[in-house]
């Protein structure tokens, strides 16, 4: 009991007060795929209509994670509906932080882990199907609406799309943007320190006229109606046609930290520059790193992550005299609710 009352005073000291008393549901759900072999791990938060005791989510020895009551019956009424997208090599626990924080606020949140780029998936042949991340957060879309009794009922024309790294990339994809595989490998030429160069040679994605054909196809959700970018990589692949007739609106965020390998100015600043500027924001956090859109670690975190892979610490670390990470992931939440409340209703009074 007292580990418990413990482990409960500590989240709430991490844990950023992002809104009211709202009481929020959590559920797991695997979407089975027997077809294509690619099922998916799918968490969703959602407003709920409960008076049980909220319990940790996701909370481990290295991240702080956050409450919610498991199964809990959703709320009345419709609600906006939010998908999030990790970054390459992590999983739908590294924005817990989000995802809780916007169910708080209303929003129903779905989270999915993308097979071959998530942290116990590693598998080379997935990972190398870069085009099926968008069709993951389709996929999940699709059975959020098919399910409003258990998660609740989606409010019509709201959905929106976040991703972090990757995910970025992800949801800029399902938004409308498009990938040119050879412009990129041309770009990676003259930027080859960049992350995104290295990890897409990694995976080996476009090695065949069908893959190339697959990464270059149009992948865009007609339903999705804003996106959200946090620190992404891979947008020197996106054709500025594609970018510059998108057709929802976009929050483009950067880390502000200088980091030679994902340089806001190549990646973020360059993205936002080719995007519409009437639909557009972009904003840079200055004392952000890339690593301060995933969860918070604990105080023991970064030595238990370099206990098992050393120099990957790294990871729990903000800029150097930065404000606490809870208080940048508090303006995160705000600037991203403000976008949203401010864009759906744009989006809803459209003819």
């Amino acid at each position: 009991m007292r580990a418990t009352l413990a482990a409960l005073f500590l989240i709430c000291l991490a844990t950023p007060v992002f809104a009211d008393n709202t009481p929020i549901g959590f559920q797991n759900i695997t979407l089975a795929d027997p077809q294509n072999k690619r099922p998916l791990q799918m968490v969703v938060w959602y407003p709920a209509a409960t008076t049980a005791t909220p319990e940790l989510i996701r909370d481990d020895a290295v991240f702080f994670g956050a409450l919610a009551v498991p199964d809990a019956p959703p709320a009345s009424g419709a609600h906006p509906l939010v998908v999030i997208s990790h970054g390459n090599g992590g999983n739908w626990g590294n924005q817990v932080w989000l995802a809780s924080a916007l169910a708080h606020r209303g929003y129903i949140v779905a989270a999915v882990n993308h097979p071959g780029t998530t942290s116990k998936d590693r598998s080379a042949e997935a990972a190398a199907q870069l085009w099926q991340r968008p069709r993951d957060l389709s996929r999940a879309i699709d059975a959020v609406l098919a399910q409003p009794k258990q998660l609740g009922a989606v409010a019509s024309g709201k959905i929106a799309a976040i991703g972090h790294s990757l995910g970025g990339w992800t949801v800029l994809e399902i938004g409308g943007a498009r990938f040119d595989p050879v412009l990129f490998t041309q770009d990676c030429q003259a930027h080859p320190q960049l992350s995104g160069c290295k990890a897409y040679q990694k995976v080996n994605t476009a090695n065949t006229a069908t893959s190339k054909a697959e990464l270059a196809a149009d992948l865009r959700d007609k339903r999705i109606t804003a996106v959200v970018s946090l620190d992404l990589g891979l947008s020197r692949g996106m054709t500025d046609a594609s970018l510059a007739a998108m057709q929802v609106p976009v929050l483009v965020l950067a880390a502000g930290v200088a980091a030679p390998e994902l340089p806001a100015e190549l990646e973020s600043a360059d993205l936002a520059r080719r995007l519409p500027k009437a639909s557009t924001q972009y904003l840079k956090i200055n004392d952000a790193t890339h690593f301060s859109f995933m969860a918070i670690c604990k105080p023991t975190g970064e030595a238990l992550i370099e206990e098992s892979s050393p120099g990957d610490g790294m990871i729990c670390h903000d800029g150097k005299g930065a404000r606490p990470r809870e208080v940048i992931q508090q303006q995160v939440v705000q600037l991203i609710s403000d976008f949203l409340a401010g864009d759906f209703k744009l989006v809803s009074s459209r003819p």
